[in-house]
């Protein structure tokens, strides 16, 4: 007899109360797959993003407008990217904390925000303290007893701010243990390639300040702003700036004098050094309505100072109406007595004669920041307005007991 043969069925385990059928593997590689792919496209994607524009194909946004400056530029763009280009042909980059950065061959990456500072270029500290930028900066290239800047000194006092070696012998180390995140030197880093390059080697970007080489004395105040960008401190440093343009055209605004103007100082071995008719301390004197003796030199200086023997000077500005000593070196005479006792000659200069001789404070070199403060006292000083100079001081004729 022929039996028929039995249907195979397949059970299903039943489900738990309240569970779910399970997932079969099928199933599990296709979701591991999916997942495994829109990873792939993130990363590739973001990778594109990052690399896909250019510099050169991004569309800025403005530029700083700059009415003194001549020797940087910023153009902006989105994103909280900016270019900045000086005019030594240096070119930077600066990129805000999560600002996407775009290839740019040839440009210095500086990565905001800025926490270690290293900063070598002492005319920038004051612009940085104008803006209470003081914080960004951890490590000096100045020693606490060199700086005129008090902020600057006051910070080194309490340890926020740590001396970290000269521009051509950085402390390598510190700097690195400090995750030193911008070395801001002066030009004189151009006399030791092999520091930029070390620098660089450790993954610290490096800034060249350029405000000396500004012509025009608010050229170098200007520089504010570039400080202000770069620690996002753009409103304090235009504060700043404006008062600064206020001073100068109050300045402006007064009646020339038109009297004559020698500013020196005596150094060790007798010689006088002046500042050269081209520099920019001379520029203010001008642009406060004085005239700076000597006008001219006999042979072109490249130097901002100019040494002359004391029987030159006596030919330069024996006649000069006022005679501005320049503490910023060395100690001043207290009086006009112990300035003729430095040289009898000085008792024939006219301005010594008359009483009209003064004293510049010791902060004016380092005190980038107030130039046109600095042009307005100038001008009260040619004014006989004694009591509105910040910054200059009328040398009585004899020294108190």
């Amino acid at each position: 007899m022929t039996h028929p043969c039995p249907r195979h069925t397949v059970s299903t385990p039943a489900h738990p109360a309240g569970g779910h059928p399970p997932v079969s593997r099928p199933f599990l590689r296709f979701v591991t797959l999916l997942l495994l792919l829109t990873l792939f496209a993130a990363l590739t994607g973001c990778t594109a993003k990052e690399q896909a524009a250019s510099l050169e194909e991004l569309t800025p946004i403005g530029t700083m407008e700059l009415r003194y400056a001549q020797c940087f530029s910023v153009t902006h763009y989105e994103g909280g990217i900016h270019a900045i280009h000086t005019d030594d042909g240096g070119r930077y980059l600066l990129l805000a904390e999560e600002a996407v950065a775009p290839d740019a061959p040839g440009y210095t990456v500086i990565r905001q925000p800025l926490s270690s500072v290293y900063l070598v270029a002492s005319a920038a500290m004051s612009l940085i303290d104008a803006v209470d930028g003081l914080p960004a900066v951890r490590l000096s290239g100045t020693k606490e007893e060199d700086w005129t800047v008090e902020g600057a000194a006051e910070a080194m006092r309490r340890g926020d701010l740590l001396y970290a070696g000269k521009y051509s012998a950085p402390d390598f180390e510190l700097l690195l243990k400090e995750g030193c995140d911008l070395a801001v030197q002066s030009t004189m880093i151009y006399r030791s390639p092999e520091v930029v390059e070390k620098l660089e080697e450790l993954g610290i970007p490096v800034l060249v300040d350029r405000s000396s080489y500004e012509s025009h004395p608010l050229g170098r105040s200007e520089w504010i702003r570039l400080y202000g960008l770069l620690l996002g401190r753009e409103q304090e440093a235009d504060r700043h700036f404006a008062a600064q343009e206020a001073a100068l055209q109050e300045a402006a605004a007064q009646q020339g004098s038109g009297k004559t103007v020698a500013f020196f100082y005596v150094t060790e071995n007798g010689t006088v050094s002046i500042r050269n008719p081209e520099d920019y301390l001379p520029e203010m004197i001008r642009l406060a309505g004085g005239r700076y003796l000597p006008e001219a030199l006999g042979e072109a200086q490249s130097s901002s100072s100019v040494s002359l023997g004391m029987e030159d000077f006596y030919a330069a500005a024996k006649e000069a109406d006022v005679l501005v000593y320049n503490a910023s070196i060395d100690d001043p005479p207290r009086s006009i007595d112990e300035l003729v006792e430095q040289n009898a000659l000085f008792a024939h200069f006219r301005a010594v004669q008359e009483g009209n001789v003064w004293c510049a404070d010791k902060r004016i070199f380092q005190s980038t920041a107030d130039h046109g403060e600095l042009i307005r006292d100038f001008a009260a000083m040619l004014q006989g307005r004694e009591q509105d100079c910040r910054s200059l001081t009328r040398l009585a004729q004899e020294t108190a007991p």
